[in-house]
């Protein structure tokens, strides 16, 4: 049975078998074997392959990393534990947005400090998506009952709504731009989520507290890991349930 995964991902980084054996050092029948076998690397093999195609080992090799392993890899994927979104130091956003090369993924209800902090924001995600860096906004709809609840929670109705409002003026800057999207939501949010790459800042939701005093992760993938793809599947499921405009039907 073929490794369609292993198969796929090659293809679409536009190498061959024969191309990736000349950079992990094998021969290309055994890169074939591998492909149409499903025969399992080495794990040097497998680390190098999954690096090269930017892919998770558990993806292309399912059975190639147990449960247990993964989750002692995912704990190596905390960079950084703030006990509070407010004890990020700027720079540390300010450096991840500006590394990012390939993607730049930002999952909130409002993420109104963003901007607030660095007025250059907008012109830097602007020209981010110039330079070929996929940019995703997903901001809370608005008008969902999602966001007055949490707004209720948090002991300030209205508030989260008028912020998301007040964030809106300065996205509307980014209409077509290229490699911008801003799109919206209404999921209940159990955590914010802003990804650089292979870098991720996580502000867990604690009930009754405002985002900036609840605790934020810094995450960076490891192949294997399994804490930094969790948190990368819960912004793609926000992402395929999320809508052009507040009130527009939902994104095919």
């Amino acid at each position: 049975m073929p490794n369609d995964r292993l198969r796929e991902a090659i293809l679409r980084k536009g190498l061959t078998s024969v191309m990736v054996a000349e950079k992990i050092g094998v021969d290309p029948k055994t890169v074939e074997r591998w492909i149409t076998q499903d025969r399992t690397p080495y794990p040097r093999h497998r680390q190098a392959i999954a690096a090269m195609v930017r892919e998770d080992v558990p993806y292309l090799w399912p059975n190639a990393v147990t449960p247990e392993k993964a989750s002692r890899i995912g704990q190596s994927e905390m960079v950084k534990l703030y006990s509070r979104r407010s004890s990020v130091p700027y720079d540390v956003w300010r450096r991840l947005i500006e590394r990012a090369e390939e993607r730049i993924d930002v999952l909130a209800y409002a993420g109104l400090f963003l901007v607030e902090q660095d007025p250059r924001l907008i012109e830097i995600l602007r020209q981010k998506g110039i330079d070929g860096v996929a940019v995703t906004i997903l901001l809370g709809d608005p008008t969902s009952a999602a966001i007055e609840r949490r707004s209720v929670e948090e002991g300030a109705p209205g508030v989260m709504a008028a912020k998301i409002r007040q964030v809106q003026q300065y996205y509307k800057h980014l209409d077509g731009a290229p490699g911008v999207k801003v799109l919206y939501h209404d999921t209940t949010l159990y955590n914010s989520i802003y990804r650089f790459d292979d870098d991720m800042l996580v502000n867990m939701h604690v009930l009754g507290f405002p985002a900036p005093h609840a605790p934020v992760m810094h995450l960076r993938r490891i192949n294997g890991g399994d804490l930094f793809s969790t948190y990368a599947d819960s912004f793609d499921r926000v992402l395929s349930a999320s809508k052009g405009q507040p009130g527009d039907e939902v994104a095919a």
